[in-house]
């Protein structure tokens, strides 16, 4: 099969069986890039993508990097290489996570966990945590996530040749890491609106107190939505753009261990 494919591409084997493999890692990439990996982006508009980048970085990578060999079985090859872009495809999509983890705890801190709208997403998200995911992600398309994600890609091959694996031990710990650092920030981009909800608290507090026969629940509802608004309107570029620079950190080493 390779060799007639690669007389009608007017390519060796082992060239095309490298794109091949080019195209396993970065189709694994892809699929959990943020942006280009979502799930409101039909298949085949995905699926050309991949062929996009693959094309772009398959040119970029020294041919040492990217001849398969010759005595390993091709598919061995091809789950390594799906595994390395999962991998890294994971590495970025945490920082996605994060920003949902983020708006998750606003809005339960807020009272607004159970306001749901249009996500890009399968599963509900709060409004405040659909805000802050679209906003990042278009945020990060907008400072050229297709240019850094490519040389994150091609950057790869540096670290991790094409058959190369990971002991599994340094994988569970990395991983660890990453999800231990995806919760840390996440936890720390929601501490503006936390600090509104304590705040929110003490003071309905007291005046309950004070008051006990007034109904604090309709007074306190409408002055937490917009407290909520107001943390969101004065924090939101502050928590995007502290966001979108940790972004460009991890696009520039997806496989380096948090900090």
């Amino acid at each position: 099969m390779f060799q007639g494919l690669a007389q009608i591409l007017d390519l060796s084997e082992a060239g095309l069986a490298g794109f091949v493999l080019v195209f396993t890692r970065i189709g694994a990439v892809m699929f959990l890039l943020p942006g280009f990996g979502e799930q409101t982006i039909p298949v085949r508009v995905r699926l050309g993508v991949t062929f996009a980048f693959a094309a772009v970085i398959w040119p970029m990578l020294a041919a040492g990097l990217v001849t398969p060999d010759p005595t390993r079985p091709f598919y061995l090859l091809l789950i390594i290489e799906a595994g390395v872009g999962l991998l890294l495809g994971l590495s970025i999509r945490m920082m996605v996570f994060a920003l949902q983890f983020a708006g998750s705890v606003a809005g339960q801190a807020t009272s607004l966990a159970q306001i749901f709208g249009a996500t890009a997403t399968a599963d509900p998200m709060p409004v405040v945590g659909n805000i802050l995911m679209f906003a990042g992600v278009t945020l990060a398309v907008a400072s050229g996530l297709h240019v850094k994600a490519a040389i994150a890609m091609a950057r790869s091959y540096e670290i991790m040749p094409v058959g190369a694996m990971l002991p599994a031990e340094d994988v569970v710990t990395w991983g660890t890491a990453k999800v231990a650092d995806a919760f840390a920030l996440g936890f720390s981009m929601a501490a503006p609106f936390v600090l509104s909800a304590f705040a929110y608290n003490v003071a309905i507090g007291a005046i309950n107190r004070a008051m006990p026969s007034l109904m604090v629940a309709f007074i306190g509802a409408p002055a937490i939505i917009g407290a909520t608004i107001l943390v969101l309107m004065l924090a939101s570029p502050i928590i995007l753009t502290y966001w979108n620079g940790r972004l460009d950190t991890v696009l520039a080493d997806p496989l380096a261990m948090p900090r």
